[in-house]
């Protein structure tokens, strides 16, 4: 009876996405014990800020997942998921300015300090409600979702496809930047929301909290991950798999390709809003900059270099080229953008495929031919 029940779930996970799985949950347990439980001499021991470093990573996957769900199995390629990671960001960001409160540089029990510098009378109606921590996570889900809705809406039933709906994500993304940048908005302007002391109630320096935001972070990406898997290998992926090979024709079995395509898009967004809730805290700031359509081209290169369509390719391409870009920021500073362009080339040129893709195509290279068995006349003779 048992292995009735478990059995379909381990066949939509396939043995990549068990493994994934696997890997994730004993992360997401080895690491808190190596830093809270083995001393600090221990050469064991995990520091917090690898912690820290570790769940910025988780973030990356997450957010690269979602870019996968629809490049990989939907066909669109999204040049904006930036901005609604970001948006997630400064929706958490938004209730840790507001969990200040007096303890303030300027004291200022309501306005964050950055308002009392420039003189804001009041505090604006849209940050009402974001001292609340429920209506802060509603917000990062609503508000990425709702900017995909009205976006994807408006392109999909224009029948925006390919290069130029990438194009006008891009369009997006920037438009947004530079309407954060100003300081008449209410968000910080150039410098963003930062100085962060705690989230309910726990001191976001303490290592105890770092690591409860690793864990958070982990639960979402395996949640983020399943949820996705699901889809992917439901009904309704086969619908999105064909709309990605062949829109017309889905189009003429009578399949209403753009609530598809908007469904899929706005599930898309929500989960990057909340791994851009989540990286806030961990890194203590969120400004303008996390807007830049650079960001948004950089996802697209981590899903690309794991293996689009592939979901878990997309998670080891994020912490593959993060972990890389934090090395070589260190070592090579100044080369590092030109590194992260070998990269994508390499990867587009000799394999195409991605990290997975590669890895696949070389298992099934070595796999050794079973032998055909002699027919009876052969045998006969």
């Amino acid at each position: 009876m048992v292995r009735a029940t478990y059995t379909p779930l381990l066949a939509r996970l396939g043995t990549g996405g068990t493994i994934f799985l696997a890997v994730l949950i004993a992360a997401a347990i080895a690491v808190p014990i190596l830093n809270q439980a083995v001393p600090v001499t221990s050469a064991f021991h995990v520091p917090t800020y690898l912690v820290s470093l570790f769940g910025k990573y988780l973030c990356f996957a997450l957010l690269a997942l979602s870019v996968d769900l629809i490049w990989g199995y939907c066909g669109i390629l999204s040049l904006g998921h930036g901005a609604f990671f970001a948006l997630g960001g400064y929706a958490m960001g938004m209730h840790l300015m507001r969990e200040i409160g007096d303890r303030g540089v300027y004291g200022n029990p309501v306005l964050p300090d950055f308002m009392v510098f420039l003189d804001w009378a009041e505090l604006p109606w849209y940050w009402y409600g974001f001292d609340n921590f429920a209506f802060a996570i509603l917000m990062v889900a609503l508000v990425p979702g709702t900017l995909a809705f009205v976006f994807g809406w408006l392109a999909f039933r224009s029948r925006v496809t390919g290069v130029y709906f990438s194009i006008m994500t891009q369009a997006m993304t920037f438009a947004l930047l530079l309407a954060f940048f100003r300081n008449d908005m209410g968000f910080g302007g150039n410098n963003g929301l930062t100085d962060f002391k705690d989230v309910l109630g726990f001191d976001l320096q303490a290592s105890g909290t770092r690591v409860g935001l690793y864990v958070a972070s982990a639960i979402a990406l395996g949640f983020g991950f399943l949820l996705s898997r699901y889809l992917v290998t439901s009904r309704l992926g086969r619908v999105l798999v064909a709309v990605r090979d062949a829109e017309s024709r889905t189009r003429f079995l009578g399949y209403r390709v753009e609530y598809y395509k908007l469904f899929v898009f706005v599930l898309s967004a929500v989960l990057a809003g909340i791994a851009g809730a989540l990286y806030v805290p961990q890194v203590g700031i969120i400004n303008p900059g996390e807007f830049s359509p650079a960001n948004s081209i950089e996802i697209v290169i981590w899903v690309a270099v794991g293996g689009r369509g592939t979901l878990y390719g997309a998670v080891l391409g994020a912490i593959l080229v993060n972990y890389a870009k934090s090395y070589f920021t260190g070592a090579l500073p100044d080369l590092w953008l030109f590194v992260l362009g070998g990269l994508f080339i390499f990867v587009t040129i000799f394999m195409p495929k991605g990290v997975v893709g590669a890895v696949t195509a070389l298992k099934d290279k070595v796999k050794p031919v079973a032998p055909r068995p002699a027919t009876q006349g052969a045998s006969s003779g």
